[in-house]
């Protein structure tokens, strides 16, 4: 009865319906069964609040959860509960720009799938794994992986009834690769998902924004981000909806506005480095922001008294990207990469790429 609920749960929190899934949660919580499926209940469980606390922003606690769910699983032996756990993990890091920890928990779904944990749920692995690799070197280097989602009737139902933000996503993902034959099919399984289920707002939404995007409407795209729940997936789509406007001049103001929108999404949802991105575009449309939405740190990186901007830059150096690369990801020019790389040198006594990312390796280790 307990293990219902909590599958119960995990179905309205991917309907983006968390209110209800918290308090099915609880209610399985209580639920007192035998000592050995005490066990299994406690770690189901940890794994679903991880899932809940991730669609609502909050990213600290998903990733403790789910850090607990983890070890619970493997004092089980309950390796089914790996992945999805490890997705969660996957995906908090990457929307936090850390790309380390995220590529770590990367290898962690490849290796589930290696060994056959990935039977239930494999389309969010294959979409967590999906989204680092096309971060980390372009849409060419995940071309594998949305094809394969894409063109699997199982996997891409699957992932589309629960990630509201998968739609459009790979329909971005196609048109980087191309491929527009694939962007349509997405946008089709999309729209056909929400004309079979009706009244649920999430699948609505997604259908809505895969729409506006191949037809890049930008008045389907505010349509579709105001009836987004999930707060990352309204973020972008409001994205998408300024980037369209900002290309028509009449349009600039309200494209600002617009993309405002979106980067306050993308920071209520701890996603410094989506925002990140948006906030480039602002500035490139003439607009500064007094605030600007800041990466995750590592606590001894502190100490050497380096800004979020140079840990960022830091990390990716660290990861072998050269300048222009890691430019492209953090939205900034070259020149101020090798001008951050310049202070980091000095505040952590290197002299050296090779230097910074030994050292690089020795605080990550230490702090995970």
């Amino acid at each position: 009865m307990g293990l219902a609920r909590i599958w119960h749960s995990a179905l309205l929190v991917r309907i983006r319906e968390p209110a209800a899934g918290a308090r099915v949660l609880a209610g399985a919580q209580e639920t007192t069964v035998s000592t050995a499926e005490t066990g299994g209940l406690v770690a189901a469980s940890l794994t679903c609040a991880a899932e809940l606390a991730f669609t609502q922003g909050d990213i600290d606690t998903a990733v403790d959860l789910a850090a607990q769910g983890v070890r619970e699983a493997q004092q089980l032996g309950l390796t089914c509960l790996l992945p999805e756990a490890h997705a969660v993990m996957a995906l908090s890091a990457l929307r936090q720009g850390d790309m380390s920890v995220s590529s770590d928990f990367a290898n962690q779904l490849r290796d589930d799938a290696l060994l056959g944990q990935t039977i239930h749920r494999p389309s969010q692995c294959a979409w967590a794994a999906a989204q680092l690799l096309e971060v980390q070197g372009g849409a060419a280097s995940a071309a594998h992986l949305v094809v394969g989602i894409i063109t699997d009737d199982q996997l891409v139902l699957e992932l589309l009834a629960a990630q509201p933000a998968a739609a459009a996503w790979l329909v971005r993902a196609a048109r980087k690769l191309g491929d527009e034959v694939l962007a349509k099919r997405v946008t089709a399984e999309a729209s056909e998902l929400a004309a079979r289920n009706p009244g649920i707002r999430s699948v609505e939404a997604a259908g809505t924004h895969a729409e506006g995007l191949l037809a890049e409407n930008p008045e389907i795209l505010i349509t579709a981000a105001e009836t987004h729940r999930d707060a990352w997936a309204g973020a972008s789509a409001h994205e998408d909806a300024g980037k369209l406007l900002a290309d028509t001049r009449q349009e600039r103001d309200r494209a600002v506005e617009i993309l405002e929108r979106a980067v306050d999404g993308y920071s209520k949802s701890a996603a410094p480095r989506d925002a990140r991105r948006v906030v480039s575009r602002l500035r490139s449309l003439g607009v500064r922001r007094g605030r600007y939405p800041q990466y995750a740190t590592h606590d001894s990186v502190k100490i050497g008294s380096l800004t979020n901007s140079e840990v960022a830059v830091a990390e990716l150096v660290s990861q072998g990207f050269t300048n222009s690369q890691v430019g492209e990801r953090l939205f900034i020019s070259g020149h101020t990469v090798a001008f951050h790389l310049k202070k980091i040198f000095r505040k952590m006594n290197v002299a050296s790429r090779v230097e910074l990312t030994r050292t690089w390796s020795r605080i990550s280790s230490a702090d995970y």
